[in-house]
């Protein structure tokens, strides 16, 4: 019974609004401090992915990127949908799917072409890079996208100086209200369309190593390390 309640349209919406409502409390709440020429990329209206980690997304919606141009893919599951909802109130669209390589599984191959169309349209994708369940390690969906659509990623990284960390897979960051919010990038990484196996891994690693740079950094200048220490 208290699965069927919490999987109910009402429990799901209601946990939306208050996924949006937190959201909007922290985004409005905390100092902004980007990094210098951080917006740089995003400037000049051209479609990009916008690669993040897994649990490290949730203030995508309050940097001053056109939200009618982006498009964030979420899985299709209950957390997903969740989230979907929540992201409805900030005016977000959504592709509901799987960003891992095997396009055939998890409605997958619909989110890729999905994803492949909006690029094509002139617009932005925003998901996270690592595979489900195996935290920090990028997966070759990511590469695969902007080969196959010629668009750049953008590796980014955001961080509050007040948050808490869930002891889930992808030590989930709750982002707290009333500190400072910087947002990191690492430069843009181009995937040939020729490239074989090896460019793929290569550029599958240089998705890895940015984010990870971006990621210490953002939390360093808060003065911060990402598991919540001084540094």
């Amino acid at each position: 019974m208290f699965k069927r309640i919490a999987n109910s349209n009402a429990a799901l919406s209601l946990l939306g609004f208050v996924l949006a409502f937190h959201g909007w409390l922290v985004g409005h709440s905390n100092r902004k401090k980007p990094e210098a020429g951080f917006y740089k990329p995003f400037l000049d209206g051209k479609p990009c992915i916008i690669a993040l980690w897994h649990g490290e997304h949730f203030m995508v919606p309050f940097l001053k990127i056109s939200k009618e141009k982006l498009n964030i893919l979420i899985t299709t599951h209950r957390d997903g949908e969740i989230l979907s909802r929540a992201c409805a109130y900030y005016g977000l669209k959504c592709i509901r799917g799987s960003g891992g390589e095997e396009f055939l599984r998890k409605r997958a191959l619909r989110a890729f072409l999905a994803m492949l169309r909006a690029l094509h349209k002139g617009e932005s994708i925003v998901m996270t890079a690592d595979v489900p369940k195996v935290a920090r390690t990028v997966g070759l969906g990511i590469v695969m996208l902007a080969q196959r659509s010629g668009r750049p990623i953008i590796p980014v990284a955001i961080a509050t100086s007040r948050f808490f960390r869930l002891s889930n897979w992808d030590r989930t960051c709750i982002n707290l209200p009333f500190g400072t919010l910087t947002a990191v990038r690492g430069e843009p990484i181009y995937v040939p369309r020729d490239a074989d196996d090896a460019s793929l891994e290569a550029a599958r690693r240089a998705v890895e190593d940015s984010l990870n740079a971006i990621t210490s950094r953002a939390y360093a200048i808060i003065g911060k390390r990402a598991d919540g220490g001084l540094t």
